[in-house]
């Protein structure tokens, strides 16, 4: 019962920082499920899988009506994401579960720093107004500065290679693929944050239920650990909208990295422990 209200605790925190930043959960569910409850890898990144679903299925309605999410740009990526997310199940089993912490581990710190230094030179603006949206760009008003924001989609074959190495991540690790695409957005494209984010959260839940069927069939997703996770995933992610609304790009980009260290952190430790 201990166990249970635990996990619970940890989809609630899930299902907020993984609407806020656009990255399903999965970030935080897998490293907690491994560490503190002892579940094996595979076994979490089923899990974490599911849970991604329900995050995204609480959120990206809102967004959507928000204009926030890009639905063009996303449905674009996704196409190549979910090809991914197939290969990335197909390996999984091949690979062991330490191998898997490690990579897990390396991405974190990759996009922990890519993000820290870029977000205050970058958070604010948004692709090249100038020349307008675009076919794949958009406009929203950001809701806690009350202004327009018009962004234009830059070096889109780069975003979609990202995309597909998104879509095996998240089949390897579980973590809704949100952990490569918001940087790729951000950093590649010039995507304002909360539309890199809100674009992300829509397009994950279709990446990790592709996922999530060939784990299902394996019996890699653990009923036990999936109720409590997804019942806590549900009730964060109205938490985290809420942020989202009030909370500025840079800062939304300096949490992102701040988070994704803390989790890198504590998964070099476990790969290094064996």
């Amino acid at each position: 019962m201990i166990q249970a209200a635990g996990i619970l605790l940890t989809g609630a925190a899930a299902g907020a920082f993984g609407t806020l930043l656009g990255l399903g959960g999965g970030v935080f569910v897998v490293p907690v499920l491994v560490l503190a409850f002892r579940v094996p890898m595979h076994a979490a990144v089923g899990a974490s899988l599911v849970a991604i679903v329900a995050t995204s299925s609480a959120g990206a309605s809102k967004n959507v009506a928000l204009g926030l999410a890009n639905m063009r740009l996303g449905l674009s990526l996704e196409t190549m994401t979910v090809l991914g997310a197939l290969c990335g199940g197909l390996l999984a089993p091949h690979l062991g579960a330490r191998l898997l912490i490690a990579l897990f581990a390396a991405l974190l710190l990759a996009v922990s720093a890519m993000l820290w230094r870029s977000g205050p030179a970058q958070a604010e603006e948004g692709g090249s107004p100038l020349s307008g949206p675009g076919l794949l760009g958009g406009t929203y008003q950001d809701p806690a500065s009350g202004k327009d924001v018009s962004y234009s989609v830059e070096r889109l074959p780069a975003v979609l290679a990202a995309s597909y190495g998104a879509g095996v991540v998240s089949a390897l690790l579980g973590v809704g693929g949100g952990l490569v695409k918001v940087p790729a957005l951000r950093l590649l494209s010039k995507v304002p944050m909360k539309a890199a984010t809100a674009t992300s959260n829509f397009m994950i839940g279709v990446t990790a239920a592709t996922s999530a069927v060939l784990y299902l069939g394996r019996g890699d997703v653990p009923m036990p650990v999936v109720g409590p996770v997804v019942l806590g995933v549900l009730l964060g992610a109205r938490a985290g909208l809420a942020l989202s609304r009030a909370l500025s790009d840079r800062a939304t980009a300096r949490i992102f990295a701040f988070v994704t260290l803390a989790m890198a952190a504590q998964m070099v430790r476990r790969a290094l422990a064996g």
